[in-house]
Parts: C-alpha cells; structure tokens; sequence
C-alpha cells in the first residue's frame, strides 16, 4: 500500500513538474514591455537580424517623445480632475479654463498620433512588402495611415 501511494505521488510531482516546465518554456513573451514588443514583433513578422536591428533602432529613438507625450496626457488628466473637483465644489463651470483643456487635449492627441504614425511608417519602411501588409494589418486602426513609397 505504501509503494502504491509513494509510486502515485512521486509520478504526480513529475508530471506536475514536467507540465509546469513545459509551459514555462513555452510562454510567449511579455509585450508589456518594449522588449517584449519587439520580441514579438520579430516573431511575428519573421524579421531578419538587420531588420530587426533596425527596427529597435526607430523605437528607442521614438520612445522619449512618446514617453514624454504620454506624461503630459497624464498631468493633463490630472488637471481635468482636479477641474472637475472645482467645478463640483463650487457649482459653476469655469468656461475659458475647460475650452483651454480642450485645446490642450486635442493639440497631445494630435502630436501622440503623429509621432505614433511615424514610428509605424518608420517602422514599415524596414519591412519587406509582405512582412509590411501583415505588420500594417496586425496594427490596423480605423484611421488609414499615410502611403509608403512603392519598393
């Protein structure tokens, strides 16, 4: 009886043990991270060594700026909150203040789509058509992105 439970266990740790191995080698990578993104990316599009080399290249270059555009939405988010507080408090809506949030607001989003466009074209330009058709459409958004020179 004991050589049954001690066969029965010892082959339950091995097969838990072997399925956790398994599938922590098989994990996909993490895309939370730039890494892991262009981990992924390479992966997904099957890019060459220069390709991909060249690709990290654009996104470091470009992640200041997006990191930088990224904190003023989030100071701006904060100041509209703190807006809103106000505006609750105090009953009233402080017109000239909201249309200069809204201004401010379009103007980020503006310059976060452009920058984002452009990291993409840059990107793209990289790419093989093929791997470029299916990068486009992996990314696809509901804006067209602007054409990119015939190869």
């Amino acid at each position: 009886m004991k050589r049954t439970l001690l066969t029965l266990a010892l082959g339950l740790a091995v097969g838990l043990g072997a399925h956790l191995t398994y599938f922590r080698l098989h994990q996909p990578p993490a895309t939370d991270t730039l890494e892991g993104q262009l981990a992924w990316m390479r992966t997904e599009l099957q890019l060459t060594d220069a390709q991909f080399a060249r690709i990290k290249e654009v996104h470091q270059a470009s992640g200041p700026r997006l990191r930088a555009i990224a904190d003023q939405a989030a100071g701006l988010q904060a100041e509209f909150l703190t807006f809103e507080q106000v505006r609750r408090a105090e009953d009233r809506v402080d017109f000239l203040e909201f249309a200069r949030y809204v201004e401010l607001r379009r103007r980020l989003s503006t310059e976060g789509r452009d920058s984002t466009r452009q990291l993409v074209l840059a990107a793209a330009a990289v790419m093989t058509p093929e791997q470029r058709q299916h990068y486009l459409a992996l990314i696809a958004t509901d804006r067209p992105l602007a054409p990119l020179p015939p190869d």
